[in-house]
């Protein structure tokens, strides 16, 4: 069984909301959450929810390095009451959609799944992943240790596509497809980062 999306999903599906121009899709950040939530079904709802949920489980610095490092231009956080306000912000506004009756069953098979048995593996592509910032890489440590391996892989795919003067060794991008695979993801969860990959 594979997870209920081909695409990406979670807290970093939000992250990809803010994009260049993305206050023309709302005057604030919430507002820009807010219209994306009512335009996604329960599933992609309950996705965030539960990943913005378990990122409480990181002290604020740590959850600030991963909002900066996870978007192209994520307004300020310290206006929104800094990244742990910020973060329960994203769980109220999941909880507000859910409350209006989006159907929304809980996950089963592949996507209730933590990804705790890809944890060393996710580990080591953090640590792969040299062209990071340290403070990115030791967030999503912390992230993969004190939340679950699956969020933190996710968070480091989009911090890739984010990252300035990234890049992708071939066997490096087959790991992170080997990751993939084994935590059911869809087809273009991973598929993402290819266009990262060096060529010969």
């Amino acid at each position: 069984m594979s997870r209920f999306t081909d695409f990406d999903f979670g807290v970093p599906r939000v992250m990809g909301l803010f994009h260049q121009d993305w206050s023309h899709d709302g005057g604030s950040a919430a507002e820009v959450v807010a219209k994306y939530f009512a335009a996604s079904g329960g599933k992609e709802v309950l996705a965030v929810h539960r990943d913005a949920r378990v990122l409480g489980n990181l002290p604020s610095p740590a959850l600030e390095v991963l909002w900066y490092a996870g978007t192209q231009y994520m307004p300020d956080l310290q206006p929104l009451g800094g990244a742990a306000e910020w973060t329960r912000t994203v769980v109220e506004l999941c909880e507000a959609r859910l409350s209006t009756g989006t159907e929304a069953d809980p996950f089963t098979g592949a996507d209730a799944e933590d990804g705790a048995a890809c944890l060393d593996a996710v580990l080591a592509e953090i640590d792969a992943a040299r062209f990071l910032d340290p403070e990115v890489r030791a967030a999503l440590t912390d992230c993969a240790r004190r939340c679950t391996p699956d969020l933190a892989f996710r968070v480091l795919l989009r911090t890739m596509r984010c990252a300035p003067d990234a890049s992708l060794s071939p066997d490096q991008y087959q790991r992170l497809e080997a990751v993939g695979s084994a935590l059911q993801y869809g087809e273009f969860v991973v598929d993402s980062v290819k266009y990262l990959v060096e060529r010969p």
